[in-house]
């Protein structure tokens, strides 16, 4: 193992990519048909994406080249993304004397380049430390050779099998029970309602002016429905959404996020309903659920990024366009709930991704957020 030893470039490149994505938590882009440079991505961080490409450019004419490429590639990505701003770290390590344009400017637009060809160079390139300070201290290695090769590959492995297996456990399949016993609750409700309608007196929700101390109605009334069409409708989209957003969320924080986007769409279409309106049904509860799934594909838009915005943000923007177009749809439980779905989610926090002080701002703006509704619904402006 001591007569092995690791060519200074590739060691270069193997500590550059030990350090992004042990110490970083940098991802690898799989991109087909690109050769001698490694893409990887961390949509958290200043820089959210890194090459490392250690194809040998020549001059200036094929570093041109490569920029107009790179360029090409992160317009793909962002797409995929859903990324509007993809600031990206390329670092050379195999360019050519005659390459003088990344001695005369470092940025180019949305990508910065510099060049490190040596592993004194790794340590002492100003810029590299300045964003990323802990690369010399983590690039420093007692091991050599075929050992240091073994390390760094060892912790490689290990960092992508641990974010594999969180990934794993965060988009396995799991059993809706949650969304089972809410739907149960609704069908219960439903029947209930239908064989004895003075139950819809006593839990529909109303205006400001008749609700007295009937608090509780603003949780009883999306349980309730106005017809079979309105129950098997908001039915099918909470099985759909909310089976999906269960599995993603967890148990707790889905429920969680359900009532506090139902009770939130009830505050707001209290608002909007005047004096003399009434409001039911559960789609204020079904649109918080979609603003959740849209802050937790935000989160993990590298996997959901073409759901995002082919799918979720279509059907949010279609149905709040319907509501606003039918008399008789409540916008304002859509959009309160909507709100309500994406704060309370804040809230919660998404696991793996959120921090402490994440879901404590979160807390506090949902506590405003629900104060702020309170007051219009029982106060007014």
């Amino acid at each position: 193992m001591k007569d092995v030893i690791l060519n200074e470039s590739d060691e270069l490149v193997m500590k550059l990519l030990h350090y992004f994505i042990t110490e970083e938590a940098y991802t690898p882009i799989v991109l087909h048909g690109v050769q001698n440079e490694i893409w990887l991505e961390n949509l958290e961080e200043e820089y959210k994406v890194v090459r490392i490409v250690s194809n040998y450019i020549h001059n200036d004419e094929q570093f041109q080249y490569d920029l107009f490429k790179t360029n090409h590639v992160l317009k793909k990505i962002k797409k995929k993304t859903f990324t509007f701003g993809l600031q990206t770290l390329s670092i050379f390590v195999n360019l050519g004397d005659n390459v003088n344009a990344i001695k005369e400017q470092t940025d180019f637009g949305k990508v910065s380049c510099i060049e490190i060809n040596t592993i004194e160079e790794l340590e002492k390139n100003t810029f590299l430390s300045k964003y990323f300070p802990k690369v010399k201290e983590e690039s420093d290695f007692k091991e050599k050779g075929l050992e240091l090769f073994m390390k760094l590959t060892g912790d490689i492995n290990k960092k992508s099998e641990e974010e594999a297996t969180r990934n794993e456990n965060v988009f396995a399949k799991k059993t809706p029970v949650v969304t089972y016993v809410l739907l149960a609750i609704n069908a219960l409700i439903f029947l209930l309602a239908r064989m004895d309608s003075s139950i819809v007196n006593d839990l529909l929700l109303i205006s400001k002016e008749h609700i007295g101390t009937d608090y509780y109605r603003l949780f009883t009334g999306f349980f309730l429905h106005y017809n079979l069409w309105h129950f098997l409708c908001n039915a099918y989209a909470l099985y759909i959404i909310g089976s999906q957003l269960e599995s993603f969320l967890g148990r707790g924080r889905y429920l969680f996020v359900y009532l506090v986007s139902g009770f939130t769409g009830s505050l707001l279409s209290m608002t909007f309903m005047g004096d003399n309106g009434a409001s039911l049904g559960a789609s204020g509860a079904v649109f918080g659920l979609l603003g959740s799934l849209l802050y937790f594909g935000y989160y993990y838009r590298v996997y959901l990024g073409t759901v995002v915005k082919s799918q979720i943000v279509p059907l949010i923007l279609l149905n709040l366009v319907i509501g606003f177009m039918i008399p008789g749809i409540d916008n304002g439980a859509h959009i309160g709930g909507l709100i309500g779905g994406v704060l309370g989610t804040i809230a919660v926090g998404i696991k793996y991704k959120s921090t402490t002080f994440e879901k404590i701002n979160g807390m506090i703006v949902l506590g405003l957020y629900t104060a702020f509704l309170l007051f219009l619904a029982f106060v007014g402006l």
